[in-house]
């Protein structure tokens, strides 16, 4: 089996935070929404049914771990948890943590608005904050 490729535009869209046992963990370089995703890292892959049960167990349970550390950093008035491949084939998980005070509240984040990307120190700073809370979860 070919090894995993990260897709091109989520490579180019966003910021690499760290592993898990199976998936990539990314963050959007849209500085308007706290906005991460998971990539579990298996060839061809583009729903979730398609991974076989132990994948599709790893990667439940990393992203109600992801979950769990985003509500305690954020304190969201709404979690936003999608597969949603319609631009990007490659299987993805949203985490985007919403506020009744976003830009785009009520309304998903997709499309609505143009991205705003992160400056100076400000993507590092919020990296850091999550691996420090996933310190013990992610691959060294």
């Amino acid at each position: 089996m070919p090894d995993f490729l990260l897709h091109q535009q989520l490579a180019q869209d966003c910021f690499q935070v760290g592993r898990f046992r199976l998936s990539e963990l990314l963050m959007m370089n849209d500085s308007q929404y706290p906005w991460f995703i998971l990539v579990p890292r298996r060839h061809n892959i583009r729903e979730i049914y398609q991974l076989n049960q132990a994948d599709r167990q790893a990667l439940q349970a990393e992203s109600c771990l992801l979950a769990e550390v985003l509500a305690e950093i954020y304190r969201p008035d709404k979690l936003n948890i999608a597969a949603i491949g319609n631009l990007v084939p490659q299987l993805h998980l949203h985490h985007v943590v919403r506020y009744q005070t976003d830009k785009a509240w009520p309304a998903p984040v997709w499309g609505k608005y143009a991205r705003l990307p992160y400056t100076g120190e400000q993507p590092e700073q919020r990296i850091s904050q999550l691996r420090a809370a996933l310190s013990d979860d992610l691959i060294k």
